[in-house]
């Protein structure tokens, strides 16, 4: 199979996801595979909280509709066009796939297959459902990736490289069990944000898609602020109310009293708004429902300090107050060459 028969196959399938929104679910014409696959889809975004409590049909939905926007031929194509593909002798490679965030793993899926090996898959337990469903509506308009898609249940055996995700005590784990393989070890990282004090409401709002998007679970969500000494969390909190029916979601309600519990209990000073709680904290990574903040006295030094802790960082979003940061609101809508941990997916592919 080309590399553009691959690619064809996958803006097929970005055509398929592109039918299905929060708003409505509406089949559009000559779309492929539509009356095998349209109505069980359907049915299976609306299964999935029963699968996995977080994944609410809003947010099963946002992350189709990010992978529909991804999957076109233009975004393919300026993708792909970096690399060389002429050598590539094809083999198959493990995914020990994450399950905070409906279809956290298909990134990797993706890679594998666009790039020509076998692809074996370990799926999280919290997200075990939508990954094979789009596997099969592949391997139904392109049968030929039968033999090229495998998903496992029990132990992992006869691949020749692997690509995991987990926590930081899971990737220990893998660092020793995997050691004779070739592979890229996730740990876990969180993202943070840099204020000073003059983003524009439009911007915090914006900042609180990045926060509250997938209720905080995902590594590209901010659970850290870094504010400059004095600032006031005012117009923070004013611009955050637009996502006060968060609180009406019971597993995040229930996150949100008992992580306020845990902090008044220790005596913590807190800043609250009746569904978020900030905290002073040096850590990055914060619970459910919280974010924690820093003061900082000068920018300079504040980028000296997130360059030595690149390791643990996956997104920085700020006003350009920070290189290569994110901008407010884009943290969850990565495009297909903003890999994950920075480790370029494809080039490991390539010359595994």
């Amino acid at each position: 199979m080309t590399l553009e028969n691959k690619k064809n196959i996958f803006v097929e399938l970005g055509r398929f996801l592109s039918q299905f929104s929060e708003a409505e679910n509406l089949q559009k014409e000559g779309v492929l595979g539509n009356a095998i696959f349209f109505d069980s889809f359907v049915d299976l975004i609306q299964l999935s909280q029963s699968h996995n409590g977080w994944y609410t049909p809003e947010q099963v939905h946002y992350a189709i509709q990010s992978w529909a926007k991804a999957l076109t031929s233009e975004n393919l194509n300026e993708w792909l066009s970096m690399y060389n593909f002429d050598n590539v002798k094809p083999k198959k490679i493990a995914l020990i796939l994450a399950g905070n965030i409906p279809l956290v793993g298909f990134h990797d899926f993706l890679s594998v297959l666009i790039t020509g090996h076998d692809v074996l898959v370990k799926t999280s337990s919290n997200d075990q459902h939508l990954l094979p469903f789009l596997a099969k509506y592949l391997i139904h308009i392109a049968p030929e990736l039968e033999n090229k898609i495998t998903f496992s249940e029990g132990k992992l055996e006869n691949f020749d490289a692997v690509i995991a995700t987990g926590s930081n005590n899971t990737a220990r784990y893998f660092e020793y069990y995997f050691k004779d393989k070739p592979s890229i070890i996730r740990k876990s990282r969180n993202s943070i944000a840099v204020l000073n004090g003059e983003e524009s409401k439009e911007q915090l709002i914006a900042l609180g898609e990045d926060i509250f998007r997938y209720f905080g679970l995902g590594c590209r969500n901010v659970s850290k602020l870094f504010v400059p000494k004095g600032y006031k969390f005012d117009s923070f909190f004013e611009a955050l109310f637009e996502y006060q029916n968060v609180i009406h979601y019971e597993k995040y309600a229930n996150n949100y009293d008992y992580n306020k519990a845990v902090f008044l209990m220790s005596n913590f000073k807190l800043l609250d708004n009746g569904f978020l709680t900030i905290k002073e904290d040096s850590s990055h990574a914060s619970p459910i429902s919280s974010v924690f903040y820093e003061y900082y006295e000068n920018l300079s030094d504040l980028e000296k300090k997130l360059e030595a802790e690149a390791d643990t960082l996956q997104c920085i979003v700020s006003n350009n107050l920070i290189k290569n940061s994110v901008s407010f609101g884009q943290t969850q809508q990565p495009k297909l060459w903003d890999y994950a941990d920075n480790i370029d997916t494809i080039s490991f592919l390539l010359i595994t």
